[in-house]
C-alpha cells in the first residue's frame, strides 16, 4: 500500500474519504465531480422500498379502481429500480472509483431481489441499509438481530460482489452484532445510519422535522463503537460515519479502526472543496508523523491498542468531576 491508499470491504480505494448515500450522489454527473474532487469511493443515494409504495400510493385514489392497486405498485416498482439501475450503470461509465449501491427495504424477501439486480448493474459493492423501528410491547430484543442476519445470509446467498451492512447505533450489544454479521458474511460494517430526527414545534404544538445534518458532537459515539468492533472484531472493514468534519475528525476514525469514512453532512455544509483540503491536511499530517501509508495506523489507538481502555469503557462523568477542585470547573 502506498500514500493513503486503503483497503475496505475487498475494495482497494486510493484515500479512506467515502462520498456517503445522499442526494449528493443521486446523478451520474454529481458523482462524476466527487470523483474529481478526490474521493475514494461513492455510496449511491439509497434506493427505498418505502418510498416506492408512497409513490404508488399517491396513483391510488382509495376506493377507485381496486383492482389495479398490484398493477399500479408493479409498474411503479419497475420504474424506479430501472432509474436506479440506470445510475448505477451510468456512474459506472463515468468513474473510475468503486460505485457502491445502497439499499433500503422493510420486506425481508426482497432485499436479495434487490441486490441481484444492483449486481448485474455493475455495482462494486452492495450497502445495506438496515433500519427497524422496533414498538412492539412483546418484542423480543434478541429478534431485532436475528432479522439483520437473516437479510445478510439471503443477500449473501444470491450476490458475490462485498456486502456491507450499515447500522444504528441503538444496539445494546454493537461488537456482538457486528461478529454475528462477520461470521455470516459480511465484508463490512458502516457506523452508524443517521436517523431521521423528530422535533416538536411548541408554539404550532405539532410535531417537526428535527436537525438533518450531523454535528461534531456526534463523533464519540462514532469513535468509541469504531474503537470497539476495531479492538474485539478483527477481520472485518469499517466505514466510520456520524459526525466526521473536518480532516483531524478522519484520521481519529482511523486510529480507533475505521478502515474509510463516510462524509454527508459536511459535503452540504462546505462544499466539495472540503475533499481537497482534507487529503492536503491529512498528508501534512502523515508526513510530521512520518507515517508513509495508513495502513501503518490504522487501528492504533482502538481498544485493543490503546493502554487505557477506560476512556472508551467509561459512561459515566462521576470520577472525573470528583477530582476537580470547583475553582477551576
Amino acid at each position: 500500500m502506498t500514500g493513503y491508499e486503503t483497503k475496505y470491504a475487498g475494495l482497494t480505494l486510493k484515500n479512506p474519504l467515502i462520498a456517503g448515500s445522499s442526494g449528493l450522489t443521486d446523478s451520474a454527473g454529481r458523482n462524476r465531480e466527487l470523483e474529481k474532487a478526490g474521493v475514494g469511493a461513492v455510496v449511491l443515494k439509497s434506493l427505498f422500498e418505502e418510498q416506492m409504495e408512497m409513490q404508488s400510493d399517491v396513483l391510488m385514489h382509495e376506493g377507485d379502481a381496486p383492482d389495479a392497486a398490484a398493477y399500479i405498485r408493479g409498474y411503479v416498482k419497475a420504474g424506479m429500480m430501472e432509474a436506479y439501475l440506470s445510475l448505477i450503470e451510468e456512474t459506472k461509465k463515468s468513474c473510475s472509483i468503486p460505485v457502491i449501491a445502497s439499499i433500503n427495504c422493510y420486506r425481508e424477501d426482497t432485499w436479495a431481489d434487490f441486490a441481484v439486480q444492483m449486481e448485474a448493474a455493475g455495482a462494486d459493492a452492495l450497502e445495506l441499509n438496515v433500519f427497524y423501528l422496533y414498538t412492539d410491547l412483546d418484542f423480543k430484543p434478541g429478534e431485532a438481530l436475528e432479522r439483520y442476519v437473516s437479510i445478510l445470509r439471503k443477500v449473501k446467498a444470491r450476490v458475490s460482489v462485498p456486502v456491507i451492512m450499515k447500522i444504528g447505533k441503538s444496539f445494546t450489544n454493537i461488537p456482538a452484532l457486528v461478529n454475528r454479521l462477520k461470521l455470516n458474511g459480511a465484508d463490512g460494517v458502516v457506523l452508524f445510519n443517521r436517523y431521521y430526527q423528530p422535533d416538536i414545534d411548541i408554539h404550532a404544538m405539532r410535531t417537526v422535522s428535527g436537525q438533518v445534518f450531523s454535528s461534531r458532537s456526534d463523533l464519540s459515539d462514532t469513535l468509541r463503537w469504531t474503537a470497539f468492533v476495531s479492538g474485539k472484531v478483527p477481520g472485518i472493514s469499517i466505514a466510520a460515519s456520524t459526525g466526521i468534519h473536518d480532516w483531524e475528525d478522519v484520521v481519529k476514525c482511523l486510529l480507533a479502526g475505521a478502515s474509510a469514512v463516510q462524509l454527508c453532512s459536511v459535503l452540504y455544509r462546505q462544499g466539495l472543496e472540503v475533499i481537497p483540503q482534507m487529503l492536503t491536511a491529512m498528508e501534512a499530517w502523515m508526513l510530521r508523523t512520518k507515517y508513509r501509508t495508513t495502513d501503518e495506523f490504522i487501528g492504533k489507538l482502538n481498544f485493543s491498542g490503546t493502554a487505557n481502555h477506560m476512556f472508551y469503557e467509561r459512561s459515566q462523568f462521576m470520577k472525573y468531576f470528583s477530582g476537580r477542585d470547583e475553582k477551576t470547573s
